[in-house]
């Protein structure tokens, strides 16, 4: 540093005050970013930077209610509802037949549905991808608890494995389905939402949702009750029309349920959009 430099901070600080100079520079700063208080700017930006690795409770809430229904849908999969309808379909007639894990699997899509609009496409995906991991350990447990030695205050054993032990096609035609559907579904609902912004919100959870359903309910009926039992050996094999009808009856309820909770999807993107402090992106990636 030369001398006249020297001398120069020397005059400076014997003339200012450490507050003064503070000031000065905070002025200073103030000006180049066009805020009347740089240090207040700063800090702000700081602090949200900080927030941002931290999970909200809309985060944590949709990822639960993910992750729950799922894990209820492998444990309703062997029971088959039949609900009755006012008209007559020809192939269903007048009844409505699918697999018990159809509700269950509705409401993923209402929730992975929220979640891409709310997060963007990546989270979205890594949310599926790990929730198709997690489904393993469900499994894993269920099938180990059904191995242990009960107890002989314990309900029968043979009727705790009936109700919860699904079958080797159930697990191969629902896992499928799922990994397969649930990722279209986000990426459908992605490429709509390039194309409308923030607009038409119901036409993005509709139409990814009916056409990720439409591919969930062929892949596991057609698994799980024809083309795992008939490599496998395992579980029963179907007649065509009775695959046919389990289709229709699932894909009606769900395509039902997809309109139905389309006020619903509207309701938790506005609820969580109007608590937001910024931490959303305004076009998800």
């Amino acid at each position: 540093m030369s001398y006249r430099r020297v001398s120069f901070v020397r005059r400076v600080l014997t003339r200012d005050s450490y507050w003064e100079i503070c000031g000065r520079l905070s002025e200073s700063i103030s000006n180049r970013l066009g805020v009347a208080d740089g240090y207040a700017t700063v800090m702000v930006e700081s602090r949200s930077r900080s927030r941002r690795g931290t999970p909200t409770v809309p985060q944590v809430t949709l990822i639960g209610l993910f992750v729950t229904a799922l894990a209820t849908a492998q444990l309703t999969a062997t029971k088959v509802l039949a609900f009755s309808i006012p008209f007559s379909l020809p192939i269903t007639g007048s009844e409505l037949v699918l697999p018990g894990a159809a509700l269950a699997y509705a409401v993923t899509f209402l929730a992975s549905d929220c979640y891409t609009e709310l997060y963007g496409r990546r989270a979205a995906q890594i949310v599926v991808n790990v929730a198709f991991a997690l489904n393993f350990v469900v499994l894993v447990l269920v099938w180990s608890t059904i191995a242990a030695p009960a107890a002989e205050t314990s309900i029968d054993p043979e009727m705790f494995a009936d109700v919860l032990g699904a079958s080797t096609n159930i697990v191969l035609g629902s896992l499928l389905a799922y990994v397969i559907s649930q990722n279209w579904d986000v990426i459908v609902f992605h490429r709509i939402r390039e194309y409308t912004g923030r607009s038409n919100l119901w036409l993005r959870n509709i139409g990814s949702t009916a056409s990720s359903q439409a591919i969930d309910t062929v892949i596991f009926v057609a698994v799980a009750f024809s083309i795992a039992p008939m490599l496998l050996g395992v579980g029963v094999v179907l007649p065509l029309e009775e695959l046919a009808a389990l289709m229709i009856g699932q894909y009606l309820l769900k395509l039902a349920i997809a309109v139905v909770d389309t006020p619903i999807v509207y309701a938790v993107v506005a609820l969580v959009r109007s608590r937001a402090d910024g931490d959303l992106a305004t076009t998800p990636s």
